[in-house]
């Protein structure tokens, strides 16, 4: 059961000039304005650092193709818990006609998925044999690139989950049914 959020998403109508600015900006430019966005509207360099996911996103899709972007992303999020990330990232994928309950995975992909599950756990130090199929594959930039995206996305899910950052409306359907004693996973 998800706690009280520890504040609320920023109402821009009463908010200062640069919140809605940057709010503005974001969803006339980017993409539309989540709780989670509103909540960091709160403190707009802190929104600005984290809007950053979306270019990196963009460098990580251009050499891991859309699918493999997305289960890396869902893998780094489910392993935080953190259910805005995680269900986002769910809707993507069923949207997209996966069947999370019979995911097929390729070596390759199963390897991103290793490596941001561990990413996620253990950000100080990623298992050599975890970390040694996508040091094969990538360039250095690529890997780079990789674990930047990665890292932003456990900034993320920090952030929500730090906060109570409150699932959005559009989620809902999305949402994966709570477990008893478990987190947020697939």
């Amino acid at each position: 059961m998800a706690s009280a959020p520890l504040l609320l998403p920023l109402d821009l109508e009463g908010a200062p000039a640069d919140a809605r600015a940057a709010g503005a900006a974001h969803a006339r430019d980017v993409a539309p304005l989540t709780n989670m966005k509103r909540t960091l509207l709160h403190a707009p360099p802190a929104f600005d650092a984290l809007m950053t996911w979306y270019p990196l996103r963009d460098a990580v899709r251009a050499f891991l193709g859309e699918r493999a972007t997305t289960l890396f992303a869902h893998a780094v999020s489910a392993e935080t818990d953190c259910l805005i990330c995680s269900t986002f990232f769910r809707r993507l994928l069923v949207d997209a006609g996966e069947d999370l309950d019979a995911l097929v995975l390729s070596a390759e992909e199963a390897e991103l998925v290793a490596f941001g599950r561990a990413l996620a756990v253990t950000p100080h130090r990623v298992p050599d044999a975890v970390a040694a199929p996508l040091r094969a594959r990538c360039t250095d930039a690529e890997l780079v690139t990789l674990v930047a995206f990665g890292a932003l996305m456990v900034a993320t899910n920090v952030v929500n989950n730090a906060l109570g950052v409150p699932l959005d409306g559009y989620l809902e359907p999305y949402r994966r049914a709570e477990v008893p004693g478990a987190g947020v996973s697939a």
